[in-house]
């Protein structure tokens, strides 16, 4: 039978760990970008209860698993992320709601750890976290202790902590949304129009300092019109999305890829000549004519046409010019193709 000394200590015990979860949610309650909420979370839980580690499971293709990838430049979360296939994480976790405790045969719940850990681990805590209602991945502890995590000890508070994260998760997508929207297109996710002109402006300015080429690529689809009215609209916008992924490709890390609008695309080719910029155009004409756009097992067959401007060009004196020598470029060329259309016709 418990005295009321042992009853008092446990109380004062249970109300110290109390305070230590009220704090960690206060931290992240705020917070807006999910670099800094994962940061932060992981780090508190490790120092407020001197945990052997902590990390989170994310299910794969989710709403939150891809904007979370995005968040390249944090060790922490490339230390302590893992990215898991939905089915397998559903054949662990499955769809409850309440924090699973284990202590034996811990073995099946490794594919949930970062690759790269490899500390001895003897006990695991995994609370289950979701965006609205949706199971998408585990806030996950693990201790060398194997009676830190002992199945059957009260997880209240952890699972109070999970569904504080998953609002919080709510809150930063909602965000991440709009920051998104400001700088990429929605589409196919390359920088937007407004985003392309400041970049512009500060190449060009560095063009001037350094004394180094600058090339702009407009670059176009040929019968965009005709795709849209023989496959419809979305063969259109899933061809779009393609020739994105294809400029992304086959770009240096240097090189800014944007839609400019409808089925318009600007390459900012820094260090680059005219004659660098056409040889990498001419492969990816000559891609898309041996790699055609399938759908749905049918094939659309597309072509693109580019026009390029350089500062090689020294009539060109600011960014605003070399876009609209770029265009024109563009615009002859399809002209003259049209006209050798016509005379073979």
């Amino acid at each position: 039978m418990i005295n009321c000394s042992e009853l008092f200590d446990r109380l004062q015990r249970n109300e110290k760990i109390a305070k230590k979860f009220h704090e960690i949610e206060i931290k992240i309650l705020s917070i807006l970008n999910f670099k800094n909420l994962f940061e932060v979370l992981l780090t508190e839980i490790q120092e407020q209860f001197g945990v052997s580690y902590a990390w989170i499971s994310l299910i794969e293709k989710s709403e939150i698993s891809n904007l979370v990838q995005t968040v390249a430049d944090s060790v922490i979360l490339k230390q302590r992320m893992r990215f898991i296939n939905r089915k397998k994480f559903m054949d662990l976790v499955g769809n409850r709601r309440q924090p699973i405790l284990i202590n034996e045969n811990l073995q099946h719940y490794f594919q949930l750890i970062p690759a790269d850990y490899s500390y001895p681990i003897r006990s695991m805590a995994i609370a289950p976290i979701s965006f609205h209602g949706k199971i998408i991945g585990s806030l996950n502890q693990a201790d060398y202790s194997k009676g830190r995590f002992q199945p059957g000890i009260d997880t209240s508070l952890l699972e109070q902590l999970s569904i504080k994260v998953s609002l919080c998760i709510s809150n930063v997508i909602a965000h991440e949304k709009l920051q998104f929207m400001a700088y990429y297109d929605p589409l196919t996710g390359l920088l937007n129009r407004r985003v392309m002109k400041s970049i512009l402006r500060r190449e060009f300015n560095r063009v001037k300092r350094y004394k180094t080429p600058l090339s702009l690529v407009f670059i176009d689809v040929n019968d965009f019109k005709q795709v849209n009215d023989t496959f419809g609209h979305d063969a259109g916008d899933e061809l779009l999305k393609y020739l994105s992924s294809l400029l992304l490709e086959m770009s240096r890390d240097s090189d800014v890829a944007t839609r400019f609008a409808g089925d318009e695309f600007v390459l900012i080719l820094p260090e680059t000549s005219a004659s660098s910029a056409e040889m990498m155009l001419s492969r990816m004409q000559n891609y898309v004519v041996d790699h055609p756009f399938v759908m749905e097992s049918n094939i659309v067959p597309f072509s693109v046409s580019f026009g390029i401007a350089s500062t090689e060009d020294e009539t060109i004196c600011n960014p605003d010019t070399l876009l609209k020598r770029a265009d024109e470029a563009l615009y002859e060329k399809k002209k003259a193709q049209k006209l050798n259309v016509y005379n073979i016709a």
